[in-house]
């Protein structure tokens, strides 16, 4: 049987590279698998060999001990990979296929998923709508940070790429298909951006980073990032973004002496619950990107909210905190006609779009992004910098297909 090795998330602050079982067809018993997934069988499925897997934000945040995720918890729900054992329900997708995975598992089937909901699946998990790899209380689907990772419902949510040696020239660019690329494009576009826009976006993260490229690739005028890292902001400067820097205060003054004005058109919230305040030694307030981001949004306008919002934080701030529950001025919102949306990306909307972008030089995420490929067995290493605020998107490479 051939080897199978993963990154495990094993209690607060620490990653392992462990061994586990080569994927089968059947979804088995294991640290956060849904009891009611327990024997559920996939003949829809493949099983991948992985091209590339990325370290996420959101992987982050279970790291840190954020959320009620158990150890030897497999992670990774940013997959691609090459097609090496098809299961037998599978029509379309053939061995040898590079693939990009979303990081959505949908089943193509329930009303959601035909209305373009795949985010929110209503067949993947017992618990809720919506489900991810490797990801807590997403239904227990082995995560893809690993050799071998298997795909469900594969003729539906696998993006073929055309051209295996193409692919394989951009892979840098196409491994960020899987969540952040289209995560980004999905708050910017949910923001209104559209050309001649002034957008702001909260977070220079990964996710910022796609989300203020994505507006660019919208027709943006002016794209403002702030954030409390000054590593990540010349990160976006190196692209053409406008900058602020949260640690000497709030967005709008810094706004306005950008555009003569202290609001913005569209506002994008690519921070999420671990948000913290402005000013010098900033602590955490969760509600503050949002609570801002309401305030600068000129009236009439939208919020995209990709940042990753939770219904338990066991280190949350205070009792509230813990449950999700944020101290929000909905009046101010409600008094300025804006609007909201919140929740998973539904990657397959813009996945193969992006993709075309990608394929004919529309855009360069990966430059954007800072993307670097490393080994499976650095990914503690990666994961502990990526903690510390590197200005990095770290690739890993389990099988040696990356430079």
């Amino acid at each position: 049987m051939t080897g199978n090795k993963a990154v495990a998330y094993k209690e607060p602050g620490k990653v392992e590279l462990i061994d586990i079982d080569y994927p089968s067809f059947e979804l088995k018993d294991g640290p956060g698998v849904n009891p009611a997934n327990v024997g559920r069988t996939v003949p829809h499925g493949v099983i991948l060999k992985t091209v590339a897997t990325n370290i996420c934000g959101s992987d982050q945040h279970m790291v840190r001990g954020r959320t009620t995720a158990p150890p030897n918890l497999v992670l990774g729900h940013e997959i691609t990979g090459e097609v090496v054992e098809v299961g037998p329900g599978v029509e379309f997708i053939k061995v040898g296929d590079i693939c990009s995975v979303p990081f959505n598992i949908a089943c193509g089937r329930c009303r959601n998923c035909k209305e373009r909901k795949t985010g929110i699946c209503l067949n993947v998990n017992p618990d809720r709508p919506g489900s991810a790899y490797g990801y807590v209380d997403m239904g227990g689907w082995v995560g893809g940070q690993a050799n071998y990772v298997l795909v469900p419902y594969a003729d539906w949510n696998l993006l073929k790429f055309p051209d295996k040696d193409q692919a394989l020239e951009k892979i840098m660019d196409l491994t960020m298909l899987s969540d952040i690329f289209p995560t980004g494009f999905h708050g910017a576009v949910t923001a209104g951006v559209g050309v001649g826009s002034t957008v702001y976006v909260a977070g220079a993260g990964p996710v910022g980073l796609a989300a203020a490229t994505s507006a660019h690739l919208l027709g943006a005028a002016v794209v403002i990032v702030g954030d409390l890292n000054e590593g990540r902001l010349k990160q976006a400067r190196s692209f053409g973004c406008e900058t602020i820097d949260l640690s000497k205060g709030g967005p709008a003054e810094q706004i306005e002496q950008i555009l003569g004005v202290p609001e913005v058109d569209c506002g994008v919230d690519a921070v999420g619950f671990e948000a913290r305040g402005h000013g010098h030694d900033a602590k955490e307030a969760p509600a503050t990107v949002l609570n801002s981001l309401m305030e600068i949004t000129a009236a009439g306008g939208a919020l995209g909210i990709p940042g990753l919002y939770v219904t338990g934080d066991p280190g949350g701030v205070d009792e509230a905190a813990k449950k999700g529950a944020l101290s929000l001025s909905l009046g101010t919102g409600w008094a300025k006609s804006l609007s909201f949306t919140t929740g998973q990306c539904p990657v397959m909307k813009y996945n193969r779009q992006l993709m075309m972008a990608i394929l004919h030089d529309k855009v360069s995420i990966a430059k954007n992004v800072n993307a670097k490929a490393i080994s499976l067995e650095d990914a503690p290493k990666g994961y502990a910098e990526f903690d510390a605020g590197a200005a990095t998107k770290y690739v890993l490479n389990p099988n040696g297909y990356l430079n």
